[in-house]
């Protein structure tokens, strides 16, 4: 067993036999930084969203999930601290693409959209608010760079990249998936405005959903009882972190020291109110 990834949230350990461990931990980023404070549970609740989801959408695409029992997993994670957190995972040939579906005008869209420019492909032939739900959703993939930013780019790029049959498919199983959870989330009071999703293929060439799904840190959530187009609506992820950041002069500042304690329980408050109204049928 060796540990292959220790990215901003999650460790990875690959078991060399086709598995892997996913560990979540309540690490937090924003700008681009490691913030030095955890924020407590977090990382479970992130782990509980995504084994939700995966569980909700298995009738859509196959997904990388094989247990979330630590008696599953080799004894070093037979631990407390990794319960509720740890993930054992079938390893996957990654599609070097983010697929981010978008079923609202908002960010950087709106800001082509105000300017009268088509993005990434996709020209708009209504007039919209900030915050609008889109007519129907889009997808626009973005690259997964191993160092720097990732980059947006058109559904026809990756396409022309990965073959059509495939790109097509990715295409349709993502806006399946968004489609079928977005009704969910409607329902218990959250708008998912927009979300990205990681696909692979396994040993057979089949497509399989992996990475984490639907959780605060990979969407935009909303407010559905706070929102109103035309505004930046109250969410349910990381922009009151951001908020904080920001207000102190400190949006991508790596020399924090700490992070104030009501801070981090209004943001743990946050991503567990979440969970607590997505996590049932």
């Amino acid at each position: 067993m060796k540990k292959i990834i220790s990215g901003k949230v999650r460790e990875v350990y690959d078991l060399e036999d086709g598995r892997m461990v996913i560990v979540t931990t309540d690490r937090i980023s924003a700008f681009d930084v490691i913030l030095p404070t955890m924020i407590t549970d977090k990382g479970k609740v992130l782990n509980a969203l995504s084994n939700f989801w995966f569980d909700y959408t298995k009738d859509i695409v196959k997904n990388h999930m094989l247990s979330s029992d630590l008696k599953d997993m080799p004894k070093e994670f037979q631990k407390p601290e990794y319960e509720g957190r740890t993930i054992l995972v079938q390893k996957l040939k990654m599609i070097p693409y983010e697929v981010i579906v978008r079923g609202y005008m908002f960010g950087s869209m709106y800001e082509a959209y105000k300017k009268g420019e088509p993005f990434l492909g996709h020209s708009f032939d209504k007039t919209y608010q900030q915050a609008e739900k889109l007519s129907e959703p889009i997808v626009t993939p973005s690259t997964k760079a191993s160092e720097g930013h990732d980059i947006n780019v058109t559904i026809d790029y990756m396409k022309n990249d990965i073959g059509l049959e495939l790109g097509n498919k990715i295409e349709q199983t993502a806006l399946a998936i968004y489609k079928k959870c977005y009704e969910h989330a409607y329902k218990n009071g959250i708008i998912i405005a927009d979300t990205k999703f990681e696909f692979g293929l396994d040993e057979n060439g089949d497509l399989v959903l992996g990475d984490e799904v639907l959780t605060p840190d990979s969407s935009r959530f909303w407010d559905l009882s706070k929102y109103k187009t035309g505004t930046s609506p109250a969410s349910y992820d990381k922009q009151f972190i951001r908020d904080w950041l920001k207000e102190n002069n400190l949006a991508g500042e790596k020399s924090i020291k700490a992070i104030p304690s009501d801070i981090v329980a209004k943001t743990s408050e946050i991503y567990k109110e979440c969970q607590k109204k997505l996590c049932h049928k």
